[in-house]
């Protein structure tokens, strides 16, 4: 038995019927790469020989009563693979845009939480023999680098690799004591009362970045929350997604990286920021100030808290979609970026997981039920634009339970107020981009994907006009 820590209990509080905090992968396998063809029953065999290796795909949730704490993980006795790993047909009309289709409709399923919490599809049906596979999982158990990792363990460097299963299987776990965990749950309430503890804290924090910034005169920084223009996408969301995504060449993002003394992160969020303004001119509903995106931190290194799945911070970068020229744009970023840094530092790794230990559950689930019911981000000001994420990953080729990966695209959550993510990860010389929206709002996100291209292309010339 294992407790969840605040922050990744919150993405369960946070959760309601239009709002899922599930992520989601999209892998394009490609059997044929090794000359191999692909077996529907071996591959899920061979997921099963290795689940022992991720334990977090074989727990479940156990609520405390009343509450009065943060659930516990414990092993699902009645474990079904069968259940969790799914087979379906390519749907017509086939290609990027059905697989698309199909990658939506699963991102808009909730996830049972009686069961782990995750899911498997294997799709077929590609005329030139690929298949693809889209995952599932909770924000419960996963965030950018412990999702790379379980990745890791379902991948391989050469085809055709299996496991043997485990010498032992281990115990059968007893069912927590209620009575036990709603005491536990009551003891620590004292506890509790230590959020107030966070606020001279936060505040102190607060007064530190500005007077950094009075200090030196600079503007240049993390941008302010809450003061995003509106754009379509900045509404209450329903469950429905549209998805969409494209693959670019990693070396051109390192040459336009290298051309300008800039970080590839630079260059993503330059890159997502062209695609954007493309889309919203497209419209004719491009805001007259810069679009600000939520942007993840990984602080797995620097964290002082060792128990918990997610330990993640953000910052908040102005994508400067108010710039017409491409090389303006990734300047202004790169700038904002390297003060960003410092504040962030400032602001210390552990801000967000210390204010969500003290998360009480009935009131954040509660609030998140009325905040959705009453559609209030349609009605206050915009937080942030949508949620810009960057995760590493392998610069070799995978093997996925034995079959190669060409390529490899990831899809975060939306929420309301933000229905739109993009999210982006290296795979083996290739940066893969995922883009996720609420359908209502953005029901031609691929013409956001489609405009990738063009943005690196523009760039990718100015780079080699400087040299």
């Amino acid at each position: 038995m294992e407790r969840l820590t605040g922050l990744d209990a919150s993405f369960l509080y946070l959760e309601t019927d239009t709002q899922l905090l599930h992520v989601c992968a999209l892998l394009i396998l490609d059997p044929t790469a090794d000359g191999r063809e692909f077996d529907y029953d071996s591959f899920k065999a061979e997921l099963g020989r290795r689940l022992y290796l991720i334990p977090a795909m074989t727990r479940r949730l156990h609520n405390v009563p009343f509450n009065l704490d943060h659930p516990v993980w414990v092993q699902d006795s009645h474990f079904d693979l069968d259940y969790h790993v799914r087979r379906v047909g390519l749907p017509a009309p086939g290609g990027r845009r059905g697989l698309a289709e199909i990658t939506a409709d699963i991102a808009g399923r909730p996830l049972d939480r009686t069961r782990p919490l995750w899911e498997m599809w294997v799709v077929e049906g590609f005329p030139d023999h690929k298949v693809a596979v889209i995952s599932k999982y909770h924000h419960a158990i996963v965030d950018g680098i412990t999702g790379t990792n379980m990745m890791m363990h379902l991948c391989d460097l050469e085809p055709g690799v299996t496991y043997s299963p485990p010498a032992e299987t281990p115990a059968a776990e007893a069912e927590p004591n209620d009575l036990v965990l709603a005491a536990e749950g009551l003891a620590k309430f004292p506890g509790k009362l230590g959020m107030f503890g966070m606020m001279p804290q936060t505040v102190g924090i607060l007064t530190g970045l500005v007077q950094r910034r009075r200090g030196s005169g600079e503007t240049r920084g993390m941008a302010l929350p809450f003061t995003a223009p509106r754009t379509p996408f900045n509404h209450a969301i329903t469950r429905h997604r549209s998805i969409s995504f494209v693959q670019s060449d990693l070396a051109d993002i390192k040459e336009i990286k290298s051309a300008f003394g800039v970080k590839v992160n630079d260059v993503v969020l330059a890159v997502v920021g062209g695609a954007l303004r493309s889309y919203l001119e497209l419209h004719d509903e491009l805001p007259e100030t810069s679009l600000i995106a939520s942007v993840p931190v990984s602080v797995h290194e620097t964290s002082r808290h060792e128990a918990g799945t997610n330990k993640v911070s953000t910052i908040f970068a102005r994508l400067y979609t108010d710039l017409a020229d491409p090389v303006e744009r990734l300047q202004a970023i790169a700038a904002d970026n390297r003060g960003a840094k410092e504040e962030h530092d400032l602001i210390g790794a552990d801000f967000l997981q210390d204010w969500a230990k003290y998360a009480p559950p009935n009131t954040f689930q509660l609030a998140a039920r009325a905040y959705s019911s009453l559609k209030l981000a349609s009605h206050h000001p915009v937080v942030h634009n949508l949620v810009v994420s960057n995760v590493p990953g392998p610069n070799f080729p995978m093997y996925f339970l034995g079959v190669r990966v060409s390529s490899m695209y990831p899809f975060g959550p939306v929420f309301h107020g933000a229905g739109l993510t993009a999210t982006v990860i290296s795979n083996n010389g290739n940066l893969d981009f995922g883009f996720i929206a609420a359908k209502e709002l953005v029901p031609d996100v691929e013409k956001i994907a489609d405009a990738v291209p063009e943005v690196i292309a523009e760039l990718l010339k100015a780079a080699g006009e400087k040299h």
